[in-house]
């Protein structure tokens, strides 16, 4: 018994295998761009935030158009890339939102309760995406959560057009909008499997960052 333990123990791949993984370096770098986000949303950098919104989406698609075309890649590097992925969207795609509504909303008491549906539906939505998957092998049940910071990074271009307390406010009605579509019954297709979609995203990220990069000079 302890024999087998021992030769388990041994063929097992120690965890920091994982990480010369190339889709899961991407993923990586995205989360690394959604720590940017967290920290500029704190210190109220709005549009340096945007920025590393986007671009968390960005490497997010990459990795799993990477991992589509790699090869010799086991089934255990594609459950730790799974599983990888899912722990960094809900930080990417749902702390992240919630922060920055936290953060516009100059943490008053009241922007909790959007906060928390925001990161609540992120969480049950991730969760069901876990046990059941997509629907007819092809579409997503609810909005997938990577459009949360594709259409709140578009909202924001208009911030300035607005007085801080009535952007706050669409903000926060778009977050519990952009909530209840994650944890609704609509089916969505699988916009990151196509190659086109990911170029197309490339170009959006681009463009975006350009916007904001110039709004912060």
């Amino acid at each position: 018994m302890t024999i087998n333990k021992a030769e388990s123990q041994k063929s097992q791949p120690t965890i920091l295998s994982y990480v010369k993984d190339l889709p899961n370096l991407c993923s990586l770098a995205g989360l690394a761009c959604t720590l940017l986000a967290i920290y500029f949303s704190i210190l109220g950098v709005y549009y340096a935030a945007m920025i590393g919104m986007i671009w968390a989406v960005a490497f997010d698609w990459a990795d799993g158009l990477i991992a589509r075309r790699m090869k010799g890649r086991t089934g255990d590097d594609r459950a730790f890339g799974g599983q990888l992925d899912v722990l960094i969207d809900i930080v990417s795609y749902g702390v992240t939102p919630a922060i920055l509504l936290l953060s516009f909303g100059k943490f008053e008491p009241l922007f909790l309760i959007g906060a928390f549906l925001m990161l609540a539906a992120s969480a049950i939505r991730l969760s069901y995406f876990s046990v059941f998957g997509l629907a007819g092998g092809s579409k997503y049940t609810g909005l997938a959560l990577d459009n949360n910071n594709i259409i709140l990074v578009f909202i924001f271009l208009f911030e300035a057009a607005f007085s801080q307390g009535t952007f706050a406010v669409i903000l926060y009605v778009s977050g519990l909008g952009l909530a209840a579509l994650n944890v609704s019954q609509i089916k969505t297709p699988k916009l990151s499997g196509n190659p086109v979609n990911v170029y197309i995203l490339a170009a959006y990220t681009l463009g975006i960052t350009a916007v904001y990069g110039w709004k912060l000079l």
